[in-house]
């Protein structure tokens, strides 16, 4: 897992450890003892720690010893501070170090690695004594003993450095519920709390201690990724139409056929044609069919390809990234997927051969984590790594609405997992199966693939059958509610708007769906009908897709002719807040200027309303506004201006986002623009006022 800022601190992989010395001075005193515990997935490793005395080099003062009882004849065996120091950094490397009062052992350890000739730079840490303070601030005092008799931890004998190792590690994890309260919950905002004690930290510091937390601003490289894995989707790269024989084909056939078509797989069913559901196929590969001569001899010439035929079909979305399929691959250990459309359909297929147009040296960085989640915990260590690579992304020059889509993505395989994870749940609580077909829908702007780092959940349930209240919707109303608390607990925001499958009003069978979009168009005020826009951005992520896209033909079909539904839906974007002040210059909250507010939401409520007035069946606001421009539906070249300050928003406020989920400040949509340099704030004022040609053009696009 990459540890960044934004990693959880519940599924962080860190070092508890403490040193004993000869005295307090990091200066000129020396390490006689060091000690060190794991913590995984907030919990202690008791079984995995190290411990070890060190030869100082020096007498050990009488007053120390009376503190640790550590003597010069117990460490006159003992190995040098290099050697325990060695024996540390390997247990250590790749953690976040976590202590008590952990400023002073790492200054102590840096005079260490000075004086022995080490190359020691100061690793990313953690100190429990300021965390305690961050969220207690009025514990009598701050010393070992009170804080953990304030979180009820026991400790063994003080002053012994595995001792005392093991005390921090347990006030660490009995602190997360307490800082979590108090909204600190990555990595970054950690150190950020820890770095906010300012009283402590000048005590500390005029002591000679070294910051006891890292600055996050510090820890910015990004190993570079390959924008290809990113800018390409597997449509791109697959084969198709896809090579398929009949189940009762022989090796010796199938093997001439590959041959002559110069491919590695080819699929196997019973009428031999592509285009059907994937459950109808398996796959045969090249070395399927070496393996089986090797071990059948001139005799497996003579056998089917059913009898070696793989199944069932390891498959992958044509609209997939091809970061995706390279995951899935490296996860699954082969080299060939098939791939299918949205109805689960087989169209293609995609070799390790394909993909080897990318840079080979290049990280990959998201892989197929989401997918073999099998725990909350699972599922936040996967989703923690998007502002990393989103970071990297944007150092590649990769264009913000890409970036979008793969974080929405992301996004749909999360509420995928979370669903399926939430179904083994209530069949094992005894719940039951599904009581019927039903798709799991993403709505807004995860639907779009124009989702950013601040984005919550939008969902909602369709099902087969069933009437409100009745059996099949308290199944579905139960698995709402767990795939909300799964997502929640694994970093993704339950909505604030009640855009959530556990709400009675986002989940239905396709009939009442079918009714309560009949009640929505029947409505003609803007206010009756906040939240229903977003409906229309919807994908299916899990379920009977068939049912999806069922319920929206239905819902475009029925809203595009109520005008005045319609006309309502774009009435949200006529009237924007300016974002400029009297005199002209950005309309800033505490230095920073809502870019969803004043950019985002106008352009996207703009070009959903006219895509469901004039029938474009488009769901990112790009290619709806381009949509509207092929059938020249308003002025071609106000709408791409529009279509262009929509994806510089995106760009700014993505930036702003990963600075600042990187350094611990709350994510949203507002970008401080002193951050932005001169030409940057004046393309942000061009963008800003293309943008005010909003109201204009719903008035000239809507009856077009």
């Amino acid at each position: 897992m990459i540890t960044t800022g934004a990693t959880p601190l519940r599924v962080l992989d860190a070092i508890a450890f403490d040193t004993e010395t000869t005295g307090l001075d990091p200066a000129k005193d020396r390490i006689v003892q060091i000690g060190a515990v794991a913590i995984r997935r907030g919990a202690v490793d008791q079984d995995m720690s190290l411990e070890s005395l060190v030869n100082p080099g020096v007498p050990i003062p009488s007053a120390s010893t009376a503190v640790h009882h550590i003597t010069d004849a117990m460490v006159e065996d003992a190995p040098s501070f290099v050697g325990a120091w060695g024996r540390l950094a390997g247990f250590a490397a790749g953690r976040i170090l976590i202590g008590y009062s952990i400023g002073f052992d790492l200054a102590i350890i840096a005079s260490e690695a000075t004086r022995a000739g080490l190359d020691w730079r100061k690793p990313r840490s953690l100190c429990v004594r300021l965390l305690a303070a961050a969220v207690n601030p009025r514990l009598p005092d701050h010393s070992l003993e009170t804080i953990a008799s304030w979180l009820g931890v026991a400790f063994g004998v003080r002053h012994q450095a595995l001792a005392d190792a093991r005390a921090a590690a347990d006030i660490f994890v009995a602190l997360l519920p307490h800082l979590a309260r108090r909204g600190i919950g990555t990595l970054a905002e950690a150190e950020r709390a820890c770095l906010d004690q300012t009283g402590q930290l000048e005590s500390h510091l005029r002591s000679g201690w070294m910051e006891p937390a890292s600055r996050p601003e510090t820890f910015r490289s990004f190993v570079a990724v390959d924008p290809y894995a990113y800018r390409h989707h597997v449509s791109e790269l697959m084969s198709q139409p896809p090579v398929v024989v009949r189940s009762q084909t022989s090796v010796r056939e199938a093997m001439a056929v590959m041959l002559s078509r110069r491919i590695s797989s080819l699929f196997v069913s019973e009428n031999g044609m592509p285009g059907a559901a994937r459950e109808d196929y398996g796959i045969v590969t090249e070395r399927d069919l070496m393996r089986h001569l090797s071990e059948g001899g001139g005799s497996a010439f003579a056998a089917s390809v059913a009898e070696i035929a793989s199944r069932p079909l390891i498959s992958i979305r044509a609209a997939a990234f091809a970061y995706r399929a390279i995951g899935r691959m490296a996860r699954l250990n082969i080299r060939h997927l098939a791939v299918c459309d949205e109805a689960g359909h087989l169209v293609g297929a995609v070799s390790a051969r394909d993909l080897l147009k990318l840079r080979a040296s290049a990280a990959i960085n998201l892989s197929d984590a989401i997918e073999e989640a099998s725990s909350t915990d699972d599922l936040a260590a996967a989703w923690t790594s998007l502002p990393w690579v989103a970071q990297s992304l944007i150092a590649e020059e990769v264009e913000a609405p890409l970036i979008a889509e793969v974080i929405s993505e992301e996004l749909r395989a999360m509420t995928h997992r979370a669903t399926v994870l939430a179904e083994l749940a209530m069949a094992a609580d005894g719940k039951g199966a599904p009581p019927c077909a039903y798709a799991v829908l993403v709505l807004g702007s995860g639907g779009r693939g124009e989702s950013l780092l601040a984005a919550d959940q939008d969902n909602a349930i369709v099902f087969a059958e069933g009437q409100p209240e009745g059996q099949e919707d308290c199944w579905f109303a139960e698995l709402g509610e767990r795939i909300a608390a799964t997502l929640d607990t694994s970093g993704i925001a339950l909505c604030n708007g009640g855009v959530m499958a556990r709400n009675a009003e986002w989940r239905g069978s396709l009939d009442t769906w079918k009714q309560r979009i009949a009640g929505w168009v029947r409505r003609s005020r803007p206010e009756d009908l906040l939240n229903v826009d977003i409906f229309f951005d919807l994908q299916a992520v899990h379920g009977d897709r068939a049912l999806a896209a069922q319920l929206h033909e239905h819902a475009f079909a029925v809203a595009h002719g109520q005008v005045a539904f319609v006309k309502a839906l774009g009435e949200r974007a006529a009237t924007p807040v300016n974002p400029f002040s009297l005199l002209g210059r950005f309309r800033v909250e505490h230095g920073r200027i809502d870019l969803k507010r004043h950019g985002l939401f106008p352009a996207v409520v703009f070009a959903r309303a006219l895509s469901i007035r004039h029938e474009i069946v488009a769901l990112s606001t790009r290619d709806r506004l381009a949509g509207l421009a092929a059938k020249k539906i308003g002025p071609v070249a106000e709408l791409r201006r529009v279509a262009s300050a929509h994806a510089r928003m995106q760009k700014y406020i993505l930036r702003q986002q990963c600075r600042d989920i990187l350094a611990g400040v709350p994510v949203s949509n507002r970008v401080e623009i002193s951050t932005l340099p001169d030409e940057e704030q004046a393309e942000l004022r061009t963008a800003l006022k293309n943008v005010q040609l909003v109201p204009d053009l719903v008035r000239a696009t809507m009856f077009d």
